[in-house]
């Protein structure tokens, strides 16, 4: 885990009986690396860490190794930064695959700061997140995700926010107004106040019925979220941005004009989901799975069979229409012989 250099200071103090006592105090100075990733991406006056001196605990909680994040001009980490600076707070709406999760840990490595990261998924209980007691007696209690995040400090990422439980959302209202803090009915009703340097982050796909267990946000903690940021795909459609191809063709090691062939498919298939014809968008990371069998010595026909093909739906007449797609742009020839998938009589 790449940490923040320690700075020691000795401090002098009078001790009961005329004595001398040495205090040692550790603060925190950030490695050059953590400054030169503020500079690329502009964020360096947008400090969410300046002052918080993260505990031992926690330093392991703070992301290492996130690749860097290529949009095109929408500055994304820097408007989350902001929002964040500014509002404690912001929600990041778009499809999945364009990236979301992948920018909360790269701002947060940005950052300095610890993850806290909870998917609201139909399965997350009242108690996963807010806490619970073990066994017999009161002071059995074990603090949930929520609650130790706002105590502690860090970024909590509540991921596919539009499908948490009401009464969760009812909860956190209290932690995300000018109240700033959680009540515990659980213990005592105890009142944690909202760590100073507790940011919150929320994520959803959009509302719709190709999203099961998704509903609208609730009104009342939607208005709580003071900065929204949209997400979209670099390439769809028509639109093919050549730094997607250049970053598959960098990180797999393909040609770039078969790299660009990749994003061109995967760029029709996008522009059809975000239409409703077809139930997946790829993602980079999608492709670039793709593009390793490529690299391995597969033509890009017989890689997209065992991938984007595959992935996009169990349905064999999708798969069809995918496959179209792949052929219409890339050829289905190369030297691989590709059986397409058919139903059994």
């Amino acid at each position: 885990m790449e940490r923040p250099e320690e700075r020691r200071t000795v401090v002098t103090s009078k001790a009961e009986g005329g004595g001398a006592r040495l205090t040692v105090k550790l603060s925190m100075t950030p490695r050059a690396g953590e400054q030169s990733l503020k500079d690329k991406y502009g964020v360096s006056k947008y400090d969410l860490g300046l002052g918080y001196d993260v505990p031992e605990a926690l330093r392991s909680m703070i992301p290492r190794n996130v690749p860097d994040y290529v949009d095109e001009g929408e500055n994304y980490v820097e408007r989350i930064m902001r929002a964040l600076y500014y509002f404690k707070q912001c929600a990041l709406i778009g499809p999945s695959g364009t990236g979301k999760t992948h920018i909360v840990y790269l701002v947060a490595k940005i950052a300095g700061i610890p993850l806290w990261e909870i998917n609201c998924g139909l399965q997350t209980s009242v108690y996963d997140m807010f806490g619970r007691f073990v066994g017999l007696g009161k002071d059995n209690w074990i603090d949930g995700l929520i609650v130790s995040w706002c105590r502690q400090g860090g970024i909590l990422y509540l991921d596919e926010a539009n499908m948490m439980k009401q009464d969760v959302a009812t909860r956190l209202n209290p932690i995300l107004d000018t109240r700033g803090h959680l009540v515990l009915n659980e213990k005592d009703n105890e009142m944690i106040p909202r760590n100073p340097f507790g940011y919150v982050i929320i994520s959803m796909n959009p509302y719709s019925s190709e999203f099961a267990g998704t509903k609208p946000l609730n009104a009342a903690f939607r208005r709580r979220m003071s900065g929204w940021v949209d997400f979209d795909y670099l390439s769809v459609g028509s639109k093919i941005s050549q730094r997607e191809v250049s970053l598959l063709s960098e990180r797999v090691k393909i040609p770039k004009d078969v790299a660009e062939k990749i994003v061109r498919v995967a760029a029709e298939i996008r522009k059809r989901y975000k239409s409703g014809d077809l139930p997946y968008g790829p993602s980079v990371g999608d492709l670039v799975n793709w593009a390793t069998l490529v690299a391995d010595g597969l033509t890009p026909m017989a890689a997209a069979e065992e991938t984007i093909i595959s992935l996009t739906s169990d349905d064999s007449e999708i798969q069809r229409t995918v496959r179209r797609i792949v052929d219409m742009v890339v050829g289905s020839g190369g030297g691989a012989k590709v059986v397409e998938k058919t139903e059994a009589p």
